[in-house]
């Protein structure tokens, strides 16, 4: 395919490892990507991966492994349940395969290092999906603290909350913290990463929570958790699934005013920049031009597979909030605070 009617872009074979939700959103956004052929996908439910194949037109196996046998494909997109991903990424990178993995990255520190070294050793570009960074508030959002027409950032705030899992969300693994890692990963790894992005390391954090309407997990699904910056700020998440009225938005007060964005999306949705001394100004969400965020992430990795370059976001970024969201429920279990790195 032509790039803009100009150069001719490389393609590059990618496969998709798991078609549930998430993987289809992975492969579809792939395929409308330029220079990316989805070569093969795979999924344990051959349902899923014949259903996927045929809507692409492309090949499926039920066994990863010969997805990774395949020479055509550089690089492969991992979509499965968090337990999983870090066998699949190891093998993946052993097989010489460039990796994108879900986030979060896996639910514990000793799966994101396993990712980490086979990466290294094998030299391949390993990125974990923390899609909200292509996303128009939250890249906004970074971009205005980042530019310093507020100065530092002071606080920052942000709350993603709603109901008890329901309906095909509830599958079996997302009730056990050793498979999905619970809320503060499997959800709130984008609300994490997002604060670590904009206001830099976390260097403690002091959580508060507890399992009060959905009972049949093994992990809080209430959560504030007080997040300490390198650079002296603070910040504050707040995750729950006891909520009924849900909602997503939040907060940065910086040393010259505000940004406020009440709604990350959705109807006339706003941002709204207030600095101490002048007139606020707002942006209207839907007037901020981005590509689509699956296929953006996706479009990056490649480009980075392509040309030899790091990632945005690397594995050390994934890394980063898992660490972050254990330490939050270490704290919630002990009642005290607790220093990073763990």
């Amino acid at each position: 395919m032509e790039n803009d009617g100009a150069q001719s872009l490389e393609t590059i074979g990618i496969g998709v490892i798991g078609c549930g939700g998430m993987g289809r959103s992975l492969a579809n956004g792939a395929n409308a990507v330029e220079g990316i052929d989805v070569v093969c996908v795979s999924d344990l439910q051959e349902e899923l991966a014949k259903a996927l194949a045929e809507n692409l037109g492309t090949e499926y196996t039920t066994d990863y492994h010969q997805l990774l046998a395949n020479d055509n494909i550089r690089a492969v997109l991992i979509a499965s349940p968090p337990f999983l991903h870090a066998q699949m990424a190891v093998d993946a990178a052993n097989a010489g395969k460039h990796v994108f993995s879900e986030k979060p990255m896996a639910p514990t520190l000793e799966d994101c290092d396993a990712m980490l070294s086979a990466a290294s050793e094998n030299n391949v570009s390993l990125t974990i999906g923390l899609v909200c960074r292509y996303h128009a508030t939250h890249s906004k959002v970074r971009e205005i603290v980042h530019s310093g027409e507020l100065g530092a950032p002071v606080n920052m705030m942000v709350h993603r909350i709603g109901g008890p899992w329901r309906g095909g969300n509830r599958t079996p693994w997302r009730l056990e913290r050793a498979k999905s890692g619970g809320s503060l990963m499997e959800i709130n790894a984008h609300e994490i990463d997002f604060m670590r992005w904009t206001c830099g390391e976390v260097i403690s954090v002091f959580g508060a929570g507890g399992k009060y309407v959905q009972k049949d997990t093994d992990y809080p699904d209430v959560v504030l958790a007080s997040l300490k910056f390198e650079n002296g700020s603070v910040g504050l998440l707040h995750s729950s699934h006891a909520a009924a009225v849900g909602g997503y938005g939040g907060r940065v007060d910086c040393e010259k005013g505000t940004i406020y964005f009440p709604q990350i999306w959705g109807g006339d949705a706003s941002i709204q920049i207030k600095p101490f001394e002048e007139e606020e100004r707002r942006i209207r969400i839907g007037d901020i031009i981005v590509p689509p965020p699956v296929q953006q992430e996706i479009r990056v990795f490649v480009d980075a597979v392509r040309n030899g370059t790091t990632p945005p976001i690397t594995g050390v970024d994934g890394r980063a909030a898992v660490e972050i969201a254990l330490a939050a429920y270490q704290s919630v279990e002990t009642g005290q605070p607790v220093s990073l790195p763990l």
